[in-house]
């Protein structure tokens, strides 16, 4: 027996739908560690779904591509709030203003951002529009190849195409390499083989021409055979996987785009130490509500020497340090106490953002809130924020962070330095060799040789800022200043000079340590949950790194009150010699703004114009992507009335065209108000629409259709012209009596696609009627008298 034709179509398509959302659900489980975990496989399940539902409407209704892609636009901004930026909507799926703008925006630059955000990225920063709106435009793609065309191999290039995307896209560690190459090439090969075998020519066979014993032989044998070749083809591509291990690492996008951002531009933080001391000593620079006991604010942290400054680095897109921009969940791994703290700034403006401990997430408020959360970026190793668009008074933001534990000596007695990757230094000072070693001589375990350094320098060195009143100190912290710290007769600096100092010595033994600027309160005045940071609080300090208590601070700054005097000033009993320096290279003044120099005027004003371009390009794409959505309703009513109006204006006889230009009239009114009756004539319609829209030709209409219809010869070409130009001559009369409202509302009407006229019902017997008489042929009918065919006429 041979199949019934329903049943085949059906049994196809829920093959073809099934291997499609599989195939793309293989594919997209790439972004696995793009995301650090299963956060994406809402938008990506989500898109895959609607994409399959798309397709398949498509396909039932044969529409074209145009309606297709007018769906798809739709589909992406009416899902695409709750499936992507859910914290954007209102009540988590209702789309707002918000919402439809970075949607918008999102098409051209999430790709971007999240190839220039370290791995694994939030999913609360905007990045599921990638995965989202791939799968939606995959699975579209996927399932209407293989429902639409003869050979289903063709829906196979989207989903490659998507494999290639998701690996580009992602990180060099793949995420189930012979997992998803296993399914995807088992799935691709039994989809093409079931298809293979219920081909039309195959289901057109009937079973009883073959023994049905050995039929159903052949088929087990061919099945048998098919999964055999798989599973050695399985087997063998595990087998060579285990054994012959990549000898290179696999390249992705990410390894070659540079982020928009360089933190060179931008002097060292802790060239400004002296300028806050002598100028902001009274000045509120800011305050931190929800600062804990003992906790400091960190300015920046600065882990390059290069013998003129200690500067803050940038490991690049591989290392671990990269600036990135702001996303959620920043610091992952971070364990200790959440802190959140309030601050706003006052008197402060710099580049360099105030946070603490180990960030997880900065959220600006304000006026400008915007406008900071697209120019800050955050280290995650060094916890150094920093802005392109420096703080000014009246910004605001909340810091979400991971304060560190305590930790004591006793604690740390057994535990080893870290293995932590630094940058290397240049330009020592060679006696800080024979220095550190001489201050660790006694000390054994590392806490003790940290704990000797900071002895060393704390108590053997003397406290001077260098101000009006003050013992001499000069500023900086070149070779040739700490060379003279440490070589004169006595030290005497401040914490600009003590941490550094610290920092080079701990180097010089393979202590990975760095150093810290950043402002805390006295300890009276600690603990008590609001702190008013100014110039007075400002200090430098060293952080450690331990393999088990992590980056730990150190102070190795002499106390403010051991000064210098006619009494202690006598020279120290085994000075160091003084060893020649060569002459360092020029360098800028050593008390330099925090802010952008003066030299980079020129340059910004030369950025203006491009600043400006990208403004107006950034207003236009976001203006692009809103006019679009508020189209999209005319573009796919519109599109669906258009491939109607086209099918019946290009049927395959002149009457039946005919007939669709009566229908097509009928239509029109219908949308612009008229109320027609099931079943009626086309008389009958033709006074109810008469009567509606004070149209009288739509009578003669009518009667001019009939005849045309049910006459004695098939309509000419000329005949159906005609026809349809008077049609259309009735519908712009009675749209321009309407007026713009009235006919923009009759274009977005659905009652005439949602069967409010009667062409579904109504004239289902007229058509009846015509088949009947195109059945009787060779002649026709006419007075009960069969008529020749015109090819038989003399």
């Amino acid at each position: 027996m041979i199949a019934p034709a329903s049943d085949i179509t059906l049994r196809r398509w829920v093959l073809d739908l099934g291997a499609s959302a599989l195939l793309v659900a293989v594919a997209f489980v790439g972004f696995w560690p793009t995301f650090g975990g299963p956060s994406y496989l809402g938008a990506a399940i989500g898109g895959t779904l609607l994409g399959l539902g798309i397709a398949a409407v498509a396909a039932w209704r044969q529409w074209s591509i145009l309606v297709i892609a007018g769906l798809v636009v739709g589909a992406y901004f009416v899902f695409g709030g709750a499936l992507a930026l859910p914290h954007t909507t209102m009540l988590g799926f209702v789309p707002t203003l918000e919402t439809l703008q970075k949607l918008a925006v999102g098409t051209v630059t999430s790709w971007k951002h999240m190839l220039t955000t370290v791995a694994p990225v939030g999913a609360a920063d905007g990045h599921l529009i990638v995965p989202f709106l791939l799968c939606l435009v995959v699975a579209v793609c996927t399932a209407s190849f293989a429902l639409r065309l003869t050979s289903v191999a063709w829906a196979l290039l989207p989903v490659a195409a998507m494999l290639v995307l998701t690996i580009a896209l992602g990180t060099p560690a793949p995420a189930f390499p012979v997992a998803q190459g296993l399914l995807l090439a088992v799935l691709a090969i039994a989809w093409l083989a079931v298809r293979q075998l219920w081909a039309p020519h195959n289901d057109a066979v009937s079973v009883g021409q073959v023994d049905p014993a050995r039929a159903g032989q052949m088929r087990r044998r061919r099945l048998i055979a098919g999964a055999a070749v798989l599973a050695v083809a399985s087997g063998a591509g595990v087998a060579v996987n285990a054994v012959a291990a990549p000898t290179e690492v696999r390249h992705v996008f990410r390894d070659v785009i540079i982020p928009p951002f360089n933190v060179r531009d931008y002097p060292s933080p802790l060239q400004s130490f002296r300028k806050h001391v002598r100028d902001d000593a009274n000045k509120t620079l800011f305050t931190v509500q929800g600062l804990p006991k003992d906790a400091r604010i960190r300015i920046a942290t600065m882990d390059q020497y290069d013998g003129m400054v200690y500067n803050v680095t940038d490991g690049g897109p591989h290392s671990s340090s990269a600036f990135t921009q702001l996303r959620s969940n920043m610091s992952p791994d971070a364990e200790g106490i959440p802190v959140t703290l309030q601050i706003e700034i006052d008197n402060y403006s710099d580049v360099w953002v105030p946070d603490a401990g180990s960030v997880t997430e900065i959220d600006f408020t304000g006026e400008r809130a915007d406008a900071l959360r697209r120019s800050t970026y955050y280290n995650q190793s060094t916890g150094t924020a920093v802005t392109t668009s420096p703080l000014t008074a009246g910004d605001t933001y909340t810091v979400h962070t991971i304060m560190p534990a305590e930790r004591s000596d006793a604690q740390l007695a057994d535990d080893k330095f870290g293995k932590v990757a630094l940058p290397t230094q240049s330009n020592v000072p060679e006696e800080l060799t024979n220095l550190a070693g001489e201050a660790v001589a006694a000390a054994e375990t590392p806490i003790e040789k940290v704990r000797a350094l900071e002895t060393f320098l704390s108590e053997e060195g003397f406290f001077s800022h260098g101000l009006e009143g003050d013992v001499l100190s000069r500023s900086g912290h070149t070779a040739e200043r700490i060379s003279s710290l440490v070589g004169g007769d006595q030290m005497i600096g401040d914490d600009e000079q003590y941490a550094v100092t610290m920092a080079l010595l701990a180097r010089e033994l393979g202590i990975p340590a760095r150093v810290v600027l950043g402002f805390y309160p006295e300890k009276e005045d600690s603990g008590t949950g609001a702190f008013s940071a100014s110039g007075n609080d400002v200090h430098a300090w060293v952080e450690i790194n331990f393999a088990a208590a992590g980056w730990l601070a150190f102070d190795p700054t002499p106390p403010e009150d051991q000064i210098p005097n006619a009494q202690n000033t006598k020279p120290r009993a085994d000075p160091k010699p003084q060893v020649l320096q060569p002459p360092p290279p020029p360098q800028e003044p050593v008390d330099l703004p925090p802010t952008l120099p003066d030299d980079r005027e020129s340059e910004e004003e030369k950025t203006d114009v491009a600043g400006i371009i990208g403004l107006i390009l950034a207003i236009g794409g976001i203006s692009l992507g809103v006019i679009a959505l508020l189209a999209s309703p005319f573009i796919i009513i519109g599109a669906w009335k258009a491939s109607r109006r086209r099918s019946r204006r290009t049927a395959e006889r002149s009457a039946d065209r005919i007939s669709g230009g009566w229908d097509e009239l009928t239509d029109r009114a219908v949308d612009y108000g008229a109320r027609l009756n099931s079943g009626a004539t086309r008389g009958e319609e033709a006074a109810l629409v008469a009567g509606a829209l004070a149209v009288p030709t739509v009578t003669v209409l009518a009667e001019r259709a009939d005849a045309e219809v049910f006459g004695p010869r098939e309509p000419s070409a000329e005949d159906v012209e005609s026809f349809w130009k008077e049609v259309d001559e009735i519908v712009v009369g009675v749209g321009r009596e309407a007026g713009f409202w009235k006919r923009m509302k009759a274009r977005l009407s659905l009652r005439s696609l949602l069967g409010g006229s009667s062409l579904s019902r109504g004239v289902q017997g007229l058509k009846d009627a015509a088949s009947e008489r195109r059945r009787r042929e060779p002649g026709t009918i006419k007075n009960n008298e069969p008529v020749a065919p015109e090819s038989e006429k003399p």
